[in-house]
């Protein structure tokens, strides 16, 4: 009987470059890790944490996956014959993803311009009798 070869458990560059080439390409770790010849989600977390080469690269990989995400929605929008509400779901979902994943490109812009060049003026009103500080 032969014998049935086990998830990977032993790190390597390649497998690692293989993990981050997918999710760049906008696949999910879940659905990567899904796969026998892949290792198991919690062996890929272990993984972050104990090699920075694969830490930076996955970090990477996450964000240029926004870019698949984006290019996705176009084609998405493009596409006539499918449903409208799912297709407008997919699109939100997609938007959403690339938000997160690059908000700086994708997310929500917010003015936080808090100049002024105007006077302040500053009225201070007293509402008792009692002294402010003991006297």
């Amino acid at each position: 009987m032969a014998k049935k070869a086990g998830r990977p458990t032993k790190y390597t560059k390649t497998l690692a470059a293989k993990i981050c080439a997918r999710i760049a390409e906008g696949e999910s770790g879940k659905s990567i890790c899904r796969e026998d010849a892949m290792p198991v989600a919690s062996t890929v977390f272990l993984w972050l944490g104990e090699h920075a080469e694969f830490s930076d690269q996955y970090a990477i990989a996450k964000e240029e996956s926004a870019e698949f995400h984006a290019d996705e929605i176009i084609s998405i929008a493009d596409d006539t014959t499918g449903d409208v509400a799912r297709d407008r779901l997919r699109v939100d979902a997609r938007k959403w993803v690339a938000s997160k994943l690059k908000p700086k490109k994708y997310g929500d812009k917010i003015d936080h311009d808090h100049s002024h060049t105007g006077e302040f003026k500053v009225t201070v009103q007293r509402f008792s009798d009692r002294p402010i500080a003991p006297e």
